[in-house]
Formats: C-alpha cells, sequence, structure tokens
C-alpha cells in the first residue's frame, strides 16, 4: 500500500466547501455523511474560501513563495559551489580562478 489516501476531484471538494460555506452542517457532520476525514474538509474549505482553488500553489503565502524560491537557489548555489570546489580541492579551484 502506498500509505496514501483517497484521492477526490477538484468538484466534489468544491461542493463540499459549498455545503459547509452555507451553515447547516460541521466538519465532523459531514465526515460522516462523506466519509471524509474531518482535516481535509477542513483544508478544502479554507483554500476554496481564500482562492476559489485547490492547489497549494495558489493558496500559498508570499513569504511562503519567497522561501521555497530562496531554499530552491540556494540548493544550486551548492551543487555549483561543490563542482567548483570538490572536497579537498579548494585550493587548486582556487589557484585556478585566480582567487585567493
Amino acid at each position: 500500500m502506498s500509505g496514501k489516501g483517497k484521492r477526490y476531484d477538484d468538484k466534489f471538494k468544491e461542493q463540499m466547501a459549498k455545503i459547509y460555506n452555507q451553515g447547516n452542517h460541521t466538519y465532523r457532520s459531514l465526515s460522516e455523511e462523506y466519509g471524509v476525514s474531518t482535516a481535509a474538509l477542513r483544508s478544502w474549505v479554507t483554500r476554496y474560501n481564500n482562492s476559489k482553488s485547490f492547489k497549494i500553489d495558489d493558496n500559498r503565502t508570499e513569504e511562503e513563495k519567497e522561501l521555497i524560491r530562496l531554499q530552491k537557489e540556494n540548493q544550486q548555489l551548492k551543487m555549483e559551489n561543490d563542482i567548483l570546489y570538490p572536497e579537498g580541492h579548494t585550493k587548486q579551484a582556487a589557484l585556478l580562478l585566480g582567487k585567493k
């Protein structure tokens, strides 16, 4: 088993969010009626109410997006640094590049 739960399409998630937003149901009642975890329902409703999208990228804050961008940039720079300055060869690489 893959360890992942059921997959629901966006139409179903939207329908659940709209039903919840009508105010007649709790997360628990919807969970029991439709067999979906309360945590999943809460996440869907929050995402739908924030951006009308269930894609994680559409629901990230600007700070989260910037952090991810910086982490990717940092990883790229580390890889480039490892290529230019392999372990034990820092002095030779520095000499070749004219650095001290």
